[in-house]
């Protein structure tokens, strides 16, 4: 037997899959699981119709570049597009500050590359983006929690963690951070926050990774544009890297994200996308860069909206219904998630074998933590299963999280 090990880098060696992506490959494999582990956009929702006509009137061959290798920096007339959406954000950019993206996950993956040697400390938020935490361990760096609060990432403590870093002698790089509706939370930063987050990295003199997949999918019925208006838009300094997406809204299928970052720095994430992938795929930036471009992408997101505001008070509704105060969370004001907490002594680790028995998985909230804590929580993802899904995949739930309070008494007070 061949010990494959030893020509692995250490990188690799301590590479872990991905607890979302585990749970995603289980839903396919079992047909009647009920899944709230990832958070994939309701293909009910795609403009298939249209996707049908642009890919149709794309494929004809008359246009060769359709097909062709294109710059590594992405297909301008999409990044003109994207300074349009930015535009609306108050975010002002220029065309040599973006670059199109094959999903925000590269650009995630770019920015540690570009930023981080091995020891270097990059700030996250307790919990985080599972795909953040991966992407920023592969360079090496240290990962270092800040807690959250309820408008978002707790500053005294960033500037308490600050201090203590720099203080045992670690160079910090940056904090990323997801400030509307953040995966998994689903938490809002408030737009104090926002502003004193600024101030901070300014004083700090450190930039500021801001990711924003969710930010258009604001529900009406607790959040408004004005509430998700962006760390960048405000950023005068230029210490705001931007990270946004059309997965969320448009389709994943296409892979199709967008970064914007100081000059200088970008010419830099341009020089290492080159030795990933040389070029986002062009087939796809057409047929994005068309549904913007017709007016698909702005006229569907009232709808869109909607849709996944109603998904959210289904699932919020049934909780109430089978588990009282057993279960508490934050009301998700836009995005996909659902931040559930169990009374302190259940592990949502030990429940999943159990959840599975029953058909319905999630993630459990230890994926998003990089102390060890969150074993009491799980991430519920409402935005796939039907409205009938949900209310089912609640009631198993459910008979779970009962089985896990009846085998594990908390201890009674005297």
């Amino acid at each position: 037997m061949i010990d494959y090990d030893r020509f692995l880098s250490k990188a690799a060696l301590k590479s872990q899959g991905s607890a979302i992506r585990k749970m995603g490959v289980m839903a396919v494999r079992m047909p009647d699981m009920i899944s709230f582990a990832p958070g994939y956009p309701d293909p009910a929702v795609y403009a298939w119709e249209e996707f049908r006509e642009i890919a149709s009137e794309l494929l004809t061959g008359r246009d060769g570049t359709v097909l062709q290798y294109g710059p590594t920096r992405g297909h301008k007339p999409l990044i003109e597009a994207c300074l349009e959406i930015l535009a609306s954000r108050d975010i002002r950019a220029t065309i040599e500050q973006v670059l199109i993206t094959t999903g925000s996950q590269q650009g995630i993956d770019l920015i540690g590359r570009v930023l981080l040697d091995p020891g270097d400390v990059v700030l996250l938020e307790l919990p985080a983006y599972t795909g953040a935490i991966a992407a920023f361990k592969n360079t090496g760096a240290a990962l270092v929690g800040v807690r959250q609060e309820a408008d978002g990432i707790d500053i005294e403590d960033l500037e308490r963690v600050v201090a203590r870093e720099r203080a045992a002698g670690r160079t910090i790089r940056c904090l990323y951070l997801v400030p509307n509706f953040q995966n998994p939370t689903g938490l809002l930063l408030s737009l104090e926050k926002r502003k004193r987050l600024l101030d901070w990295a300014s004083r700090a003199n450190l930039l500021i990774v801001e990711d924003d997949p969710y930010g258009a999918l604001y529900f009406e019925d607790t959040a408004t544009s004005g509430d998700t208006r962006p760390l960048k838009a405000d950023d005068g300094e230029g210490r705001v890297i931007y990270l946004s997406s059309f997965s969320k809204t448009l389709a994943p299928g296409f892979r199709v994200a967008w970064m914007v970052a100081p000059e200088p720095i970008a010419s830099k994430l341009d020089l290492f996308k080159q030795t990933q992938d040389l070029m986002t795929p062009t087939l796809d930036q057409h047929v994005i860069y068309q549904a913007y471009r017709r007016g698909i992408l702005t006229s569907r997101l009232p709808m869109l909206r909607k849709f996944y505001q109603e998904k959210r008070t289904v699932m919020q509704d049934e909780l109430r219904a089978q588990l009282g105060d057993l279960i508490t969370w934050p009301e998700p004001k836009g995005g996909f998630f659902l931040w559930a907490t169990l009374p302190a002594h259940c592990s949502t680790d030990d429940m999943l074998p159990r959840a599975i028995e029953q058909r319905v998985i999630y993630v459990a909230g230890s994926a998003f933590f990089i102390d060890g804590t969150g074993a009491n929580i799980l991430r519920l993802s409402f935005s796939l299963p039907t409205k009938e899904k949900i209310v089912e995949g609640v009631q198993r739930l459910t008979r779970v999280v009962k089985e896990e309070l009846a085998g594990h008494k908390a201890p009674v007070e005297i």
